[in-house]
């Protein structure tokens, strides 16, 4: 039996070929699987541009107004409250969060386990106003937490560390699912070669786990601030003052009725997606190193 053997020259030949080809009729090929699926999604963003176009429209229309309210010290102070409180609490979550989420990534299936997660996502699927009354309940003057804190001389309601909490509550099964899903993808035998290299538990969590999840990190960070920033329901029944910016809006819209509360509705949108869009592409340069390891 004669063997053919085929050299490197036509190979190269081939794909030269090939790419040729390609090149001539990707022209005219369509792929209409994509374009489908871009039509779907772009129903879904397409309601959000024309809920945003349609207050756009009535707010362009009336720049000076829009100026004036954007840029009174009401409104600055408010968003600057906001985004703050929402900060703190993801600091906060980062710092308790982080080690339940590596505990529920790495602990074997088990009801325990499934009780813990299911308590976890209470929040999310709980009504706004009930994660509000449970808040309330817990931090009020009379509550389990907020009597022994109020005798310290921290306290909760009509204050910034009630807002604090409240967006802590709703924000938190963003950031630990997030979290989670990011530790559970760290190959477990990575971690098991730096323990037998005489790494501890916390050195091996520090310089393996963690640098391989940064990712996963920063994503539900900026999932729960995002989720704490936008809460209205859970913090107004624990902190209506100090107002946050969903407080704002609310306040405004019943008293001074829908121009003003629109006014400061669209200078909130043009912050957060200035906010939100440098956030999302900060995300190229976190972790990407670790991501090819």
């Amino acid at each position: 039996m004669k063997t053919r053997v085929i050299s490197d020259d036509l190979l190269r030949g081939g794909r030269e070929a090939s790419l040729t080809r390609w090149k001539e009729h990707r022209g005219r090929y369509v792929d209409w699987c994509t374009v489908g699926f871009c039509i779907l999604g772009a129903l879904l963003v397409g309601i959000t541009v024309l809920a945003i176009a349609s207050m756009a429209s009535a707010e362009l229309a009336n720049p000076a107004h829009l100026l004036e309210v954007a840029t009174s010290s009401e409104v600055v102070g408010s968003i600057l409250l906001t985004f703050a409180a929402g900060a703190n609490a993801v600091l906060l979550l980062a710092l308790f969060g982080t080690p339940l989420a590596y505990v529920l990534a790495r602990a074997r299936p088990s009801r325990f386990k499934g009780v813990v997660e299911s308590i976890v996502d209470i929040p999310l699927i709980l009504p706004h106003t009930v994660a509000g009354l449970l808040v309330y309940l817990l931090f009020m003057r009379r509550g389990w937490l907020g009597a022994p804190l109020s005798d310290i001389g921290l306290a909760f309601e009509d204050a910034y560390p009630g807002t604090v909490v409240a967006m802590l509550f709703v924000a938190s099964p963003f950031y630990v699912n997030t979290v989670r899903e990011g530790f559970e993808k760290v190959p477990v035998h990575l971690e098991n070669v730096a323990r037998t290299l005489g790494a501890g538990t916390f050195t091996t969590f520090r310089t393996v786990t963690l640098p391989l999840s940064l990712r996963h990190i920063y994503s539900g960070a900026v999932l729960a601030w995002g989720r704490a920033i936008g809460e209205f329901a859970g913090v107004v029944m624990i902190a209506y003052y100090p107002f946050i910016i969903s407080t704002l809006i609310y306040y405004s819209f019943t008293t001074d009725g829908i121009q003003t509360s629109r006014s400061i509705g669209f200078a909130v949108i043009l912050v957060s997606f200035g906010v939100f869009y440098l956030l999302r592409r900060m995300t190229r340069f976190v972790g990407r190193y670790d991501d090819r390891v």
